[in-house]
C-alpha cells in the first residue's frame, strides 16, 4: 500500500512507464462542500465523467474508490466539525476531485486540508462500523498513494490508479 511519504508516489511507476502530466488526455475537477451530500455529488460526478470517456463499464470500482476517498476527506481531513455542519473557512481549501485518463490509465485524486497521511486501519476486522475504506481503495484499484501539497496550497493528495484497457 501507498501509504508511506517515501513511498508515497513509487506505486505510479509499478510495472507501467512513468506518468507525463502532459500526456493526459482527459481531465474533469469539482468542488465539493463540507457536508456527506458530497459523496453522493462526487459518485454523480464521475459516473457523468466516465460516461463521456465511455468508460461505464468502469464505474462500480471507479465510483466505490471515489466514495471512499471522499468519506474519508470529509471525515479525517476537514477542520474540527468538518462534514458534521461547520463550512471549511474561505482560505483553506476544500475538498476537490479530480479524474484523469491517459491512454492506458486512470487516475482518481481527492485534495483535501490535512498535512495527516491518511492511515490503514486492520483490514481483517471487517466487523467494525469505519475503518475499511484504504482496504477497499487498495482492492478495487490497481494502486493508491498520496502527496503532499506544496507552494501556497496546504494538505495533500490522495489518489488511486486504474488499468484501463488500451483502444482498438
Amino acid at each position: 500500500m501507498g501509504t508511506n511519504g517515501s513511498t508515497m508516489l513509487k506505486p505510479l511507476r509499478q510495472g507501467l512507464p512513468p506518468l507525463n502530466p502532459a500526456a493526459v488526455s482527459s481531465a474533469a475537477s469539482c468542488a465539493l462542500p463540507a457536508r456527506y451530500e458530497a459523496v453522493r455529488e462526487a459518485r454523480q460526478f464521475t459516473r457523468g465523467t466516465l460516461e463521456q470517456w465511455n468508460l461505464d463499464e468502469r464505474f462500480d470500482d471507479v465510483g466505490l474508490v471515489v466514495s471512499e476517498l471522499v468519506t474519508n476527506a470529509l471525515r479525517h481531513a476537514l477542520p474540527e466539525g468538518g462534514a458534521a455542519g461547520a463550512r471549511v473557512p474561505q482560505q483553506e481549501p476544500g475538498v476537490r476531485l479530480h479524474l484523469m485518463r491517459w491512454t492506458e490509465r486512470l487516475m482518481c485524486a481527492v485534495r483535501d486540508p490535512s498535512n495527516d497521511s491518511p492511515v490503514a486501519r486492520d483490514s481483517e476486522d471487517f466487523s467494525a462500523e469505519s475503518g475499511r475504506g484504504l482496504f477497499l481503495v487498495d482492492s478495487f484499484s490497481d494502486s493508491w498513494g498520496w502527496h503532499p501539497l506544496a507552494g501556497t496550497l496546504s494538505g495533500k493528495v490522495v489518489w488511486a490508479l486504474f488499468r484501463l484497457q488500451p483502444d482498438g
